[in-house]
């Protein structure tokens, strides 16, 4: 049979192009938006899951390339546990990079390591990972063949849940995750050890990072990681790194016997030895011992010359000599050549940490101490300011910047108001820390030379109110606003 040129000839039946075409668009969208759905469901599933993708971990996505560099060093020199958590992060980091790829890549590390070591309940955190990788990648059915893995592991351990278990692994796990990311998540990691604890109280691994993220917000007088530290050593007798942390906390109450002994046998140790020299090195520098927390980090940096951390630590080893020597009995033109040697020696590790770790708040303002000790003013306010306008800060982190800002304000450029209005600043904190009482302390002195002096009596007299009201020292905080209202007739209301 003749067809015409404008037809198709199917099945006998003569149908016209545009029929044919409308037809196959139609067969083309009822494809797509069975894939949109098949999609649609997946990522349904996907939020379900319990890992990494769904944990919230709060990072700023300027600080990945040293989070990226700190989660390998963890892989490569944490020697007594497993690194599959380690491995897990470092996808999800390479993924938040939008490296694919590489993420599924240290996914497949991870795996490897989960047939070696028979992980378990452990295993839905790799997949769950793996399913949002291949989602990302538009591979919906390697998704969803990840899905099945977790569904089916949550079957057999009897979990309520489709996609997820309610677990002290699983909380252990998200632990370490929120742990490495940085302050924000400190106090969530340490609920999710606590959940873990609830379990299994004697757990070797749940015990050292509850220990841990207790020590990480350990900065009031309530010692809160003490106790802690001391059971993780007892349970983690092999751990060098625990023993180091007990040591820190340790010297921080003045149990110097105690403390030297676990510093002591940390450094004996074989296992974790760049993680045990950067705190051990910490340690001898708080006791006065610089060459030798120097020849520690210098020891750290040949295995890991990236770490924005261990450049700090050597800067601040820097700063502290150039400390002692402006308070030492040398000549005094022996100690201005040196004095300036080390404070830009001091500079340059800063700098350099900075560079590594952009949003490091404690790096600028150190840098800002150190240029003010030479007379770099215009370069230590800029750092200062750097600081100061940082988005997300911890509480007692704010606070000692404005503490340590005041401070700059008062003696260097002799600036009484404006120091105030910085430990003001920082008591509207409302955090219990060292810094707040180092605030109240350095607003305290302030204030009482205002009164001596009879410098704006009511604002400082109110503000000695202030300061013995925030020591929770009511009677005499009254004494003192009374007594500011009767040089005035009227409360400033700042006060």
């Amino acid at each position: 049979m003749k067809v015409h040129n404008r037809a198709e000839h199917q099945g006998g039946i003569l149908r016209s192009p545009v029929l044919v075409k409308v037809q196959r668009i139609s067969v083309t969208s009822t494809a797509t938006m069975g894939e949109n759905a098949g999609a649609d469901q997946v990522k349904e599933n996907l939020l379900q899951l319990s890992c990494h993708f769904t944990w919230s971990l709060l990072f700023e996505n300027i600080d990945i390339p040293d989070l990226e560099m700190r989660i390998s060093e963890e892989v490569e020199f944490l020697d007594i546990m497993s690194t599959v958590g380690m491995h897990n992060l470092l996808a999800y980091v390479r993924h938040r990079k939008g490296q694919n790829e590489e993420a599924l890549q240290s996914l497949r590390e991870a795996e490897a390591l989960i047939l070696e070591e028979t992980l378990g309940k452990r295993s839905l955190v790799t997949w769950g990972n793996c399913a949002w990788v291949h989602y990302h990648m538009g591979s919906w059915a390697e998704a969803q063949s990840y899905l099945d893995k977790v569904e089916n592991t949550c079957k057999q351990f009897g979990s309520p849940f489709r996609y997820r278990m309610e677990c002290a692994e699983m909380h252990c796990e998200e632990g370490w995750a929120l742990l490495k990311c940085g302050g924000r998540n400190y106090s969530r990691a340490m609920e999710s050890f606590a959940k873990a604890l609830e379990a299994e109280p004697e757990n070797p691994e749940y015990n050292t990072g509850y220990a841990i993220a207790a020590y990480r917000q350990d900065f009031d007088d309530n010692n809160m990681s003490l106790e802690p530290l001391r059971k993780a050593v007892i349970l983690n007798p092999a751990d060098p790194c625990i023993k180091v942390y007990l040591a820190l906390k340790l010297q921080d109450i003045e149990e110097t016997e105690e403390a030297e002994r676990h510093i002591e046998e940390a450094l004996s140790s074989t296992s974790c030895q760049t993680y045990v020299f950067r705190y051990a090195a910490k340690y001898y520098r708080r006791k006065g011992y610089i060459d030798k927390a120097l020849q520690l980090l210098h020891k750290a940096l040949q295995t890991s010359p990236e770490s924005g951390y261990l450049h700090y630590q050597i800067g601040l080893c820097y700063k502290k000599q150039m400390i002692q020597l402006k308070t030492s009995r040398n000549t005094l033109s022996r100690r201005q050549g040196s004095i300036k040697e080390l404070a830009q020696r001091a500079i340059s590790k800063f700098q350099k940490t900075v560079e590594l770790r952009p949003t490091f708040e404690m790096a600028y303002v150190c840098m800002a101490e150190v240029q003010a000790e030479i007379c770099q003013y215009e370069e230590a306010e800029a750092n200062f300011q750097i600081a100061l306008n940082m988005e997300n800060l911890v509480g007692h982190i704010e606070q000692d910047i404005h503490l340590r800002y005041g401070r700059y304000q008062l003696f260097h450029q002799k600036s009484e108001k404006k120091a105030i209005t910085h430990y003001l600043k920082g008591l509207k904190i409302e955090e219990t820390s060292y810094a707040q009482r180092k605030l109240l302390i350095a607003l305290e002195k302030v204030a009482e030379r205002w009164v001596k002096q009879n410098v704006r009596p009511v604002e400082s007299t109110s503000l000695l109110g202030l300061v013995h009201k925030l020591k929770g020292n009511m009677p005499e905080a009254l004494l003192y606003y009374e007594r500011a209202l009767r040089l005035t007739g009227e409360m400033n209301p700042e006060f």
